[in-house]
């Protein structure tokens, strides 16, 4: 079996999940080659030797650039703050690795285009972590609306929300800073929406949004001044800092194909943890999902018999949906983090078979085109286009 090296920069939360899914996707999925753990990079050796081993990576790094420089390295995968993706993504392409970065694809959609024009210069395969399109109800979701089950598209309305933010005294994280986050909720949140919605509903015209942070400064922390989401008990200084970028943006808009939607995205949102739900209605029915029930996809069908109409729940787990075969039997579920062996098994098979895994830097960059675009009609406070690269 063909082997691929794999060096993950970051080693927290999506370094986590990305280290599962290279742990897991053979046990799952019949693909035609294996990935290696060969190196996990971050910058405190400390707890960076721990994950290392507990995770099942063969060694580690604390300079990323002394990783992308490594022969034996077929695949960078970055899972750090958004505003290094673009310096590792262009030193890697240089070096002819393929790439697998998380999203959003950069800080700023400059850094994006900088990052496409590498892989584009140099040849290497490139792939962006927006996982939730390898659930199988999204998948599912995807197949019955290009089978036209529920026809012509007419609405699209999502939200994301989460409540981590409501305390008012929790550290000002890196997720708050413009600098190393680009944006705040918007780009975090809002970002797993619009690819969703470009996936199942058809590219952007035109939006308009508005957004307001509600907790203006945080206290600092003591140590570093920055604190990774989820360490709100580290000690605290009295100084506070600034808090830089959106804790809520909401957005209307109009697709190409004449369907318009409602997007929202929030971390203050109290008793909502990861609440991603979208609903899609159409001419001839309806589908909404629920993240938090990922293992479900309502359908609604106008063409049912008026006595049997009404919304049912197809538990996608059956081996008949998309990815499903691969986990366990029907009705047996499966979690969050098996998106992204999903995602892996993807990814692999495509650059194994010299192909693009999906989807891939130019959705980074549509996606990112929709987050701009928005920012951009909050400030003229006007509906501002879309481009479509």
């Amino acid at each position: 079996m063909k082997e691929l090296n794999i060096g993950l920069i970051g080693y927290k939360f999506m370094g986590k999940a990305h280290s599962h899914a290279y742990k897991d996707v053979n046990i799952f999925f019949n693909i035609p080659v294996r990935p290696v753990m060969k190196v996990l990079c971050g910058r405190a050796e400390g707890p960076l030797r721990v994950a290392a081993e507990r995770y099942g990576w063969a060694e580690y790094e604390t300079d990323w650039r002394n990783l992308v420089k490594r022969k034996d390295i077929d695949i960078i995968d970055i899972a750090t703050p958004p505003d290094i993706h673009k310096d590792i993504a262009i030193a890697s392409a240089r070096e002819g690795k393929s790439l697998f970065c998380e999203k959003p694809l950069a800080a700023t959609l400059k850094d994006a285009y900088q990052m496409l024009e590498a892989v584009e210069k140099y040849g290497v395969r490139h792939a962006i972590c927006f996982n939730y399109r390898k659930l199988p109800a999204i998948a599912l979701a995807k197949k019955l609306i290009g089978e036209g089950r529920i026809g012509k598209i007419y609405h699209m309305r999502a939200v994301y929300l989460q409540d981590w933010l409501l305390d008012p005294e929790f550290p000002l994280a890196w997720r708050m800073v413009k600098k190393v986050a680009g944006s705040g909720a918007h780009g975090d949140l809002n970002a797993h929406l619009i690819d969703m919605a470009r996936y199942l509903v058809g590219e952007f015209e035109e939006v308009i949004g508005m957004s307001e942070t509600f907790i203006k400064e945080r206290p600092l922390l003591k140590e570093t001044g920055v604190l990774e989401t989820g360490l709100k008990d580290k000690a605290k200084a009295a100084e506070k800092g600034k808090v830089t970028v959106d804790d809520a943006t909401l957005f209307l808009a109009r697709f190409k194909n004449g369907a318009i939607g409602s997007f929202e995205a929030t971390r203050f949102a109290a008793g909502r943890k990861n609440g991603q739900r979208f609903e899609i209605n159409g001419s001839r029915g309806s589908i909404v999902f629920n993240l938090e029930r990922l293992n479900e996809l309502e359908f609604y069908s106008t063409e049912d018999p008026t006595y049997a109409q009404g919304f049912r729940t197809i538990i996608a787990t059956d081996p008949s949906h998309p990815y499903a075969a691969n986990w366990w039997p029907a009705g047996h579920i499966i979690g969050y983090g098996e998106s992204f062996v999903d995602m892996v098994a993807d990814l692999l098979t495509s650059i194994t078979k010299g192909k693009n895994p999906s989807p891939d830097f130019y959705d980074g960059i549509n996606a990112q085109e929709v987050l701009v675009a928005v920012e951009d009609s909050i400030k003229s406070n006007r509906w501002t286009k879309v481009k479509v690269h």
